[in-house]
């Protein structure tokens, strides 16, 4: 069985704010691993994105959703070891 995980292992949001609460994969399924913004139809919506990027990414959405810039840089901070940057 696949591990349930509670963040998406792309950009570290909490699955459970997602848009349908998951990515899915290319069978039509929910993926347990990352969110609808990342993932879709067994797809990385930005596949040649690197995390970096996604860090700076993220870091900018989340500002522009009104977080202080320090937890924004906090938040995002441990997205290079999630399971998407481990290869």
């Amino acid at each position: 069985m696949d591990k349930v995980y509670k963040k998406c292992q792309s950009c570290s949001m909490p699955l459970k704010k997602s848009p349908n609460r998951s990515g899915t994969n290319s069978d039509g399924t929910i993926s347990t691993k990352y969110c609808g913004y990342c993932y879709e139809k067994g797809q990385f919506t930005q596949p040649d994105i690197t995390a970096k990027e996604m860090q700076d990414f993220v870091k900018h959405k989340m500002k522009d959703m009104g977080f202080p810039a320090f937890l924004a840089g906090l938040f995002s901070k441990g997205i290079p070891k999630l399971e998407r940057w481990k290869h």
